[in-house]
C-alpha cells in the first residue's frame, strides 16, 4: 500500500501549485480521499474531501473558493489544485484515504513565503 505526494515546495504569495496523490495497493475508488495540513505545534487540520465517486467535496473555509480538490479514479490519484496561496498555508499537506481502513502518505512541504 503506498500514498506518495508530489508537487509540494515554495511559491510565492498568490501563486498557484497542484498538489497530486498517487496510489497504490488498495482499491483506491471504494476510498474516500482527503488532504490534511499540519504545521508543528499545531493539530492536523482537514483541508478537502472528496467522496469515492468524485461527486461531493467538502472544504474547511480558509480555502474555500481557493483549493480544489479532485480525482481520477483511472489513475488512482488524487489531487489539490491551490490557487491564491497564502503565508498562512504554509504547511506539510498529507494524502488521507478512508474506506474500511485510514491509510495516510508521508507529506509535501508546502512554502509560500516571498
Amino acid at each position: 500500500v503506498q500514498l506518495v505526494e508530489s508537487g509540494g515546495g515554495l511559491v510565492q504569495p498568490g501563486g498557484s501549485l497542484r498538489l497530486s496523490c498517487a496510489t497504490s495497493g488498495f482499491t483506491f475508488s471504494n476510498y474516500v480521499m482527503s488532504w490534511y495540513r499540519q504545521v508543528p505545534g499545531k493539530e492536523r487540520e482537514l483541508v478537502a474531501l472528496i467522496t469515492s465517486s468524485g461527486g461531493r467535496t467538502n472544504y474547511v473555509y480558509s480555502v474555500k473558493c481557493r483549493f480544489t480538490i479532485s480525482r481520477d479514479n483511472a489513475k488512482n490519484t488524487v489531487y489539490l489544485q491551490m490557487n491564491s496561496l497564502k503565508p498562512e498555508d504554509t504547511s506539510v499537506y498529507y494524502c488521507h484515504a478512508r474506506f474500511r481502513v485510514v491509510l495516510w502518505g508521508q507529506g509535501a512541504q508546502v512554502t509560500v513565503s516571498s
